[in-house]
This record gives structure tokens, sequence and C-alpha cells, in this order.
């Protein structure tokens, strides 16, 4: 009895169209927001404040006396900036009148000149610009009587141009209910909003475990594992961020506040509070109270020269932190890139408006890290993290495909600093021509790609075995002053070009092994060399072959080197394999190798142990 097919799993039509589903998640964000902006800046509270709930329970105190504790330490602190701002307020407010005089003469001092040529230029611009309107000048034109008003102004236009003149309609005065509709609601709406922030961080607080099961349980009990990793990577780098960027920021205003003061500019300590609050909100929060304070300064001081050192002050803070403070912290705790974090602040700027942008960054970490941790969205993790970078065998190749040979050099260099040939090879080049194997049996990397790629890789092989540094001193390599003696090694490639390569590789690495070496093509095997090949039985065969179809050549070629040479040692190179070298080994049947590797460093090693043995050999005959 024939077992019945299994249908196919069915997959939702949300999920065949994920830019529909993108659509959709948008207009929630944006219709939703009410609801959604008091959750998120709640969550971000939650994140800020629970290392402080957890550190008041490990001091043996309830959940509940600790979270009332932490909300009244935090509005508390809220609240005394708050009377300190709103002094310093209106302490300035009421000094403005005093400084009429000094803004008065600097606004005078911007207007444009009316003598001098820059003078006269305005003066033609204007002419040439009421000309084109045809419009009278005004020097031209009789004036018998200027009115007084605007509306006098209207009527006596309209009375020369013989227009009715239009009726004004005075709208009836407002009854108390449009009055309340009109001034009360938008002042109670950010009320109402803040107790719903209130009231989800209390929540949140209390309530954390309930709600992370809760979480759990959505995910099912098969993402167990994933879903407490995601939310522990989460917690841990928002609050990190939260607390850092607290920290950062009261700095900022503390070091600006301070060097208002040591300006003698009045009132420093509210400039440098509003800084240091003010840069919660990105980019936007930081040029508002830059602007605000020399602004005022600009009105308290009667000279230029305060207002320059205010500006020198301000702009030396804000290069010095975030050119290097705040890259330096921020993306090691929050994992975001730089473009990826001003792209997220204009997305959430744009869907909630200021609340967004203040909360922009917890929740592009939220969308980190579910990018790394759900596969279905390691999507965000690609476009908005900061280590998605491509690996270097991937660069290299990348750039050999864009013939770009002066880029793929450096990367080979910058390799190289810090580690060994056989690594560069190993990791990177060879991996390389593994992908470009690849491409082309897939038929999807064309005959003039393949050929330049091919040719500047020998090419830079040819180079690093001209490099003086890599090769060994010649004494080391005197086969007369020692009975130990390297084996002999010859590289045939199984098929290609890049099996060539990749035998040139090894070539020049055992060369520096002091190793006797040829690179022989499988075709050139006359008899007369495979009789030299005989005479010497440690001279080592080493096939090499690069996947992924030379399997079945290297094990002909092996096949048919045993037979011609059965008492010299048969390697086999199968470059990348991903199984045990033993596992593959037993794959060749009856051709079966002495040894096979996977790398080059693998290979090395098997040369080396042969060498041992025969040494080990020699050493015994001498005796």
């Amino acid at each position: 009895m024939s077992t019945p097919a299994i249908p196919p799993a069915r997959r939702g039509f949300l999920t065949e169209e994920p830019l529909i589903l993108l659509v959709l998640v948008l207009l929630g964000l944006y219709f939703a927001r009410e609801v959604l902006i008091p959750l998120a800046i709640a969550l971000t509270l939650n994140f800020l404040l629970t290392p402080a709930v957890i550190y008041f329970e490990r001091l043996k105190l309830r959940r509940l006396p600790a979270v009332m504790m932490v909300m009244v330490m935090a509005t508390a602190l809220v609240g005394g900036v708050g009377w300190v701002v709103a002094r310093q307020v209106i302490a300035v407010v009421n000094d403005l009148p005093n400084y009429r005089d000094n803004i008065h003469e600097k606004l005078n001092a911007l207007h444009m000149p009316t003598s001098g040529r820059l003078g006269r230029t305005v003066d033609s611009i204007r002419e040439i610009g009421a000309e084109i309107s045809n419009e009278p000048q005004p020097a031209s034109t009789p004036v018998t009587h200027e009115p007084q008003t605007h509306r006098e102004r209207e009527e006596a236009r309209l009375q020369e141009r013989n227009e009715p003149i239009p009726v004004t309609v005075i709208p009836p005065a407002q009854t108390r209910s449009q009055y309340l509709s009109q001034y009360a609601w938008p002042a109670l709406k950010p009320v109402g909003a803040f107790g719903m922030v209130i009231i989800f961080t209390v929540y949140m607080l209390l309530k954390r475990e309930d709600l992370r099961n809760r979480l759990l349980l959505l995910a099912g009990i098969g993402q167990l594992n994933l879903m407490t990793q995601a939310l522990h990577d989460a917690a841990g780098r928002i609050s990190r961020y939260l607390i850092t960027s607290v920290l950062i920021n009261a700095g900022y205003g503390l070091i600006f506040g301070i060097g208002l003061y040591l300006l003698q500019v009045p009132n420093a300590t509210l400039w440098g509070v509003l800084m240091g609050i003010l840069r919660m909100v990105p980019y936007a929060g930081t040029m508002i109270a830059g602007i605000s304070t020399l602004a005022f300064t600009l009105a308290v001081f009667n000279n230029w020269w305060h207002p320059l050192w205010v500006l020198l002050l301000f702009i030396g803070l804000e290069f010095v932190i975030a050119n290097f403070i705040e890259p330096h912290i921020y993306g090691k705790r929050t994992g975001i890139s730089a473009f990826a974090l001003v792209v997220m602040a204009i997305v959430w700027t744009l869907l909630w408006g200021w609340p967004g942008l203040i909360v922009s960054t917890p929740l592009t970490v939220c969308l980190i890290v579910m990018g790394r941790h759900v596969p279905q969205m390691h999507f965000l993790h690609i476009l908005l993290g900061d280590d998605a970078e491509l690996s270097p065998e991937a660069h290299f190749y990348e750039r050999l495909l864009a013939m770009d040979q002066p880029e793929a050099r450096q990367i080979a260099s910058r390799f190289l600093e810090k580690r060994k040939l056989v690594d560069l090879y190993d990791e990177v080049m060879l991996p390389a021509l593994i992908l470009s194997e690849q491409d082309r049996h897939k038929g999807i990397l064309d005959e003039v790609h393949g050929t330049w790629l091919y040719q500047s890789s020998i090419e830079m092989i040819a180079e690093l075995s001209d490099n003086r540094a890599m090769q060994p001193p010649q004494e080391n390599c005197d086969s007369e002053s020692t009975p130990e003696r390297n084996s002999p090694v010859v590289c045939i490639p199984a098929d290609d070009l890049a099996d060539e390569i990749a035998g040139t590789m090894l070539a020049q690495l055992l060369e520096q092994g002091c190793h006797k070496t040829m690179l022989l093509d499988a075709a050139a095997l006359s008899p007369e060399i495979v009789s030299r090949l005989a005479e010497d039985p440690s001279t080592i065969l080493f096939i090499s072959a690069v996947p992924p179809f030379a399997f079945s050549q290297a094990r002909k070629l092996a096949q048919s080197l045993r037979q011609k040479l059965p008492e010299n040692p048969i390697f086999v190179g199968l470059w990348g394999g991903l199984a045990d070298d033993e596992v593959l080994r037993t794959r060749f049947g009856n051709a079966r190798p002495d040894a096979v590797a996977t790398t080059l460093a693998g290979a090395l090693a098997r040369v080396r142990q042969i060498d041992l043995k025969y040494s080990a050999s020699r050493i015994v005959q001498l005796k």
C-alpha cells in the first residue's frame, strides 16, 4: 500500500505578499498612534527603571514597595528639574524687556544696508522687481493721504478701482461647549497621554514576569529558547543605551552650563539643564537648545564676542561628543549603524511625530533584536545592524567580480597584517576560488569575468611568491647540511584552471617549507616522467581539486596514479570540503589515497607527517 502524499503546507496571503504586510503594519502604527505612543514611551521608561527596581528587590524589598519607591524617586527628580527650569524660564521672560535696546541694535545691524555699493545694488534689485510685477514705484506715486489702518487702505484701493467694498461677517460669540472643545481639549489631551504613560509604566514594572510569559506563550513552546534569548538581548541593549544616554546628556549639560557660567551668561543653569534634556531628542533637540541659547546671548550682551564664544563652545562640545564619544559608546551598546539611526528616526517621526523621534532608537533596537533571533526577520539585522559586513572572502570575491584588482590587493594586504599566508589562502583566496567555480558551473559567471578573476588570482599569488619577506632563508633549506631531507612534492591539477591555481598556492607554501615542488599537468604525465617519479618512492603526488564537481576527476586521477606509481604517497586536496578528511578518503573506494585534506594548512600537516616518517627511516639507515 502506497503512502499518501503529504500536501504542502499552505502559506498565508500576507506571507506571500510581504509588501502588503509592510503597508498594513505601517497603517496600524499610524492610526493606532494614540495608544501606541504612550505604550512605547512606557516601554522605554520600563527599560530605564527596571534595573533600579531589581536593585531594591535585592535589598529584600517586595515588588510593590520597590516599584513605588522607584516611581517616587523618578517623579521627584523630574519634578525638581522641572521646578528649576520653570523658575529660570520665568526669570528670563521677566528680564527680556530689559534687553530691548540690545535686541533692537542687533536687528538693525542685521538689516540690509541703504548706502554704498551694496545698498545701491539692493535698490536696483527692488526696482527691477517692481517693473516685472508692474507695480508703481513708491517715490513716483503722489501721496495725498495715507490711510491709518489696513482696512482703510484696502477700502481706498477698492474705491480707486471702482470695485465694491466687501462685507465682513462677524461670527457669533462662542458657546461654552465650543470654547471647551477648542481650548480645553488640546490642554487635557497631553494630560491624558501622560496618565496613560504612568499607568502603563507601573503595570509593566509590577507585572514584568507576566508580560514575559505572555510573549513566550504567543511564540510557542518550541520557540522558548529563541524568545528567551531575544527578550534578554533586547532588555540588556535598551537598558544600557538609555542609562548611557542619560549619563552622557547630563554630562553634556553640566559642561555646557559651566562653560556658560564662565562666560558670564545669565541663567546658565537653565541653558545647561535644557541642553541635557533636549539632547534626549535625537538631532532636533540639540539644535533647538543651541539656537535658543545663542539667541538669548545675542539679546543679553551688547557686543558680538560673547555670542561668538557661546557658539564656539556649542560647536566644540557637539563635535567632540557626537563624533568621538557617542559613536564609540552607542555603537557597542545598541548595535545600530549610524545610517540606520538617521533613517529610522525619520520613519518614526513621520509616523508618530515628536514622540516617535524620542523613542526611535529603543524601537529600532527591538527591530534589530528581532532580526538577529527570528530567522524570518533576519533582513532587519542586515539592514539596520552595525556588524552586517561582508566576510573577507566574499568581499575579496566581490571586488574581483567588479574587476577592482587594487581593492582586492588591499583586502589581502590588510589580512596579512594580522595573519599568516596560509590563512590568507585558506580563508580568503581559496573560498573565493570555490565561489567562482560554483558560479561558473551555474552559468552565471561569464567567460570575460571568469578569465579576469583567474588571471588576477595568479598575479597576486606570483606577487606573494616574489615577496622576499615570504621566502625562507637559503641556509635553512640546504639539503646537504643535514641527513634529514624534505620529500619532493608534485602538484597535479585534477581538471581545470581553478585546480591549477589552488595547486600553485600549495606549491608556494611547500617551497617555504623547504620542499622541492613541481606543478605538473595530468596530461604531461608521460611514461618517461612516471618512470623518473618511480625512482624516488618518497616523492609525494598531490592532486588538487576545487569543488563542486572535481571529485570524480580527482578519483579517476588517483586511481590512474596508483596503478602507475604504487610505491609513492598519493594525497588529494578536496579544497573546502565540509566532511571529515577520513570520511572523504573512504569515498574514493579502491582508489583510496594515502591522505585527504580540505585545507592548505591540513595539507601541509599531512606532508609533514610523511617527512617525519621518511626522516626516521633515513636516520635508521645511516646508523
